[in-house]
């Protein structure tokens, strides 16, 4: 399983205006290719009337299902410059659909690739470009008495609290990210003397961007 991947947080929708021709660029997230199939559709759907609904998608681990479409573009100009985008900003689990509304004026071969290129950019970006990273959900079990000191510490540490409940103890609940679940476990070991039952629930993905959460 990768631990970290990139890909777009939500929906994303952008248009330009390139001589005259209207390039809507479309993005959204998915989790295996009939997602991105069914997006394209949706979108071809909704812009029947269009003169070409371009796309291009990259799903599965490894990207290992990498597919694209000019729409009747020339050959090389519309589903490759689309792909390209995704594969430069090394993102998987998305699709773009860049959807045309010929302006009459044609753009020769150069100016296509450049105008889906473009379509295809604002759409990401109009989506948030995230990171997903592996994180593991704990459950960190402890007497009252310490219950200040290591909510101070975990939030002083900026770890992810997910929820607190309390019986006989105070049950916290955290997100940790892959690489730093040892040293968490240690450090809250060494902080409370011992005193603490540590328990694996499960792992998520959780959507970061520059280091802070996403919601």
């Amino acid at each position: 399983m990768d631990k970290i991947y990139r890909t777009v947080h939500r929906y994303g929708e952008e248009e330009i205006i390139i001589n005259k021709s209207r390039f809507i660029g479309h993005s959204m997230p998915v989790e295996k290719e009939d997602d991105a199939l069914e997006f394209i559709d949706k979108i071809k759907s909704e812009h029947r009337d269009a003169t070409h609904n371009v796309y291009a998608y990259v799903v599965g681990k490894n990207s290992n299902i990498q597919r694209f479409s000019d729409d009747g573009e020339p050959s090389g100009t519309g589903g490759i410059p689309v792909l390209e985008v995704i594969k430069k900003e090394n993102l998987r689990n998305v699709v773009i659909v860049v959807t045309r509304y010929f302006g009459g004026i044609k753009l020769g071969a150069g100016g296509l690739i450049r105008a889906y290129t473009k379509g295809a950019k604002v759409g990401l970006e109009s989506g948030t470009i995230i990171d997903k990273i592996l994180h593991t959900r704990l459950k960190i079990r402890i007497d009252y008495t310490l219950y200040g000191m290591i909510e101070n510490y975990l939030n002083t540490e900026g770890y992810i609290i997910d929820n607190i409940t309390y019986d006989e103890a105070v049950n916290i609940f955290v997100y940790i990210k892959f690489l730093d679940v040892e040293y968490f476990q240690k450090t809250i070991t060494d902080l409370t003397s011992g005193n603490v039952t540590i328990e694996y629930i499960d792992e998520e993905y959780i959507a970061m961007k520059d280091g802070k959460i996403i919601r």
